[in-house]
């Protein structure tokens, strides 16, 4: 573990084998990812929720028709599952399988209660309600080994879709790309080539890259407190090259996903919070007579660039989509909240922004950082322009933000941040360059959310 003046106990050795602690810990070498490759399959006494679980995609992985495709999961779920509750003691202490069992149980839900959704939507309708009670034998275990491993009893990005939810299909081959496939799926993900492996996949080989993102973190911090203006440097050419790596593997997005299938899949990673779906929230059967609600599904749930809002003290407007911003931070492992925590005390304290603005080479690679910021997001912002605002016109995302104007919210506020942060190296090479790309993007979008805004008679929100 690092000890430095940044004093959060971030890994340098993963300890994959070591059962104990929970699968989520940052760490230099495999970054927001699972400290080991994800438990595959469950134990023997959860028998019923792995066959479900195999049986349950639109296609199966011997590629004929599950159970949603034919719209019986729910049904069957009521027939063959029953309250496993008890089975959870024997695994208390072996966090990794808990973590799996969560994974599986948040499946469970989201396909339960989202099921009748999908069979409207496929009949060009309105997506209407979905079920709104979860039963006792997915509601107690869910919320039983969501208390375990620190999450929401609900489907959430790192714990169950995505970062815990991959093999390798050769382990010699490690991470590569081609050799990861889906363990769960709704709909053709157990095919490595459909859209929905590739939506899922193409998140896990982003967040390979950010090893190296936390080890820049960790030099920054280090650098600006001691003060090491050569090690802060160092640190930040690392960030900017993981980010680098993550824009470019988020580009590949458009060849492994195809906007036209996204929506089909989608709507089984709507959560229950701000959700026309659940306008009342779901009851947790034998948990609660109030319904309850939670956030769905949502990239905005990766620590990456959130991590970067509180390293390079970017600044968001005081707007009710800033709130909902922090909202998100709870829908995180507990480990990675409470690192992204403490680089914004760290950076806050030391005074990280005006350490960078006070040398124009520092300047310079502060701004390339938030260049890098800025692409991710304006990256985001056309998959939501390509794949979700020409496709459907539900009005919220899969984690209840607003679909037109969530995302200018953050990308206007790091725009505004380039322009600052140029005032203080306008004479640096690549500079101009830079701010170029930013005058044409601000003007872009403010015409592309006036757009969209005025079709869904939106008022756009402005910062108070």
């Amino acid at each position: 573990m690092s000890s430095s003046s940044f004093d959060f106990p971030v890994l340098a050795d993963a300890r994959p084998d070591d059962h104990s602690l929970p699968a989520f810990m940052v760490s230099t070498t495999r970054g927001f990812l699972p400290r080991q490759e994800p438990v595959l399959e469950l134990p023997d006494e959860f028998s019923a929720v792995e066959s479900l679980l195999r049986r349950m995609p639109i296609k199966t992985l011997s590629g004929k028709p599950g159970l949603l495709a034919n719209f019986t999961f729910g049904d069957t779920v009521l027939k063959e599952l029953p309250d496993l509750t008890g089975e959870l003691e024997k695994y208390k202490d072996d966090l990794v399988v808990m973590n799996a069992l969560y994974r599986d149980y948040s499946f469970l839900a989201s396909a339960y209660l989202l099921e009748p959704c999908h069979e409207r939507y496929l009949r060009g309708e309105e997506y209407g309600l979905g079920r709104q009670s979860l039963p006792r034998s997915i509601a107690l275990p869910i919320v039983k080994v969501a208390e375990i491993v620190g999450f929401k009893p609900f489907m959430e990005y790192a714990g169950s879709y995505a970062l815990f939810n991959y093999r390798l299909e050769d382990p010699d081959k490690g991470l590569d790309y081609d050799n990861l496939r889906l363990i769960r799926a709704f709909e053709h993900g157990l095919d490595p080539t459909s859209s929905e492996a590739g939506f899922v996949l193409v998140h896990i080989a982003m967040v390979k890259e950010s090893g190296a993102l936390v080890k820049g973190t960790v030099e920054m911090l280090e650098g600006c407190t001691e003060p090491d203006r050569e090690k802060f440097d160092e640190g930040l050419r690392t960030l900017v090259g993981s980010l680098k790596q993550v824009n470019a593997v988020m580009n590949t997005m458009w060849d492994r996903s195809k906007p036209r299938s996204y929506t089909t899949f989608r709507t089984f990673i709507f959560g229950i919070a701000s959700q026309s779906m659940f306008p009342k929230g779901v009851i947790y059967e034998g948990v609660s007579d109030e319904p309850l609600s939670f956030r769905g599904e949502s990239g905005a749930n990766d620590s990456m660039i959130p991590l970067c809002d509180n390293l390079l003290q970017i600044r968001m407007p005081q707007t009710p989509l800033t709130d909902i911003l922090k909202d998100f931070r709870q829908y995180r492992p507990g480990n990675h909240r409470e690192f992204l925590e403490s680089v914004k005390d760290c950076a806050e304290t030391s005074g990280l922004r005006d350490f960078a603005l006070d040398d124009p080479v520092s300047a310079a690679l502060y701004l390339r950082a938030l260049d890098q910021v800025r692409d991710f997001r304006w990256r985001h912002w056309c998959f939501t322009r390509e794949y979700i605002l020409k496709r459907t016109s539900h009005p919220t995302a899969t984690g209840g933000s607003p679909i037109v104007t969530w995302l200018p919210n953050q990308l206007q506020a790091v725009m505004a941040q380039m322009v600052d942060a140029s005032m203080h190296c306008q004479k640096m090479h690549g500079v101009s360059d830079i701010m170029d790309v930013v005058k044409h993007q601000r003007e872009t979008l403010k015409k592309e959310v006036e757009k969209y805004c005025g079709e869904r008679g939106v008022t756009p929100i402005a910062a108070s």
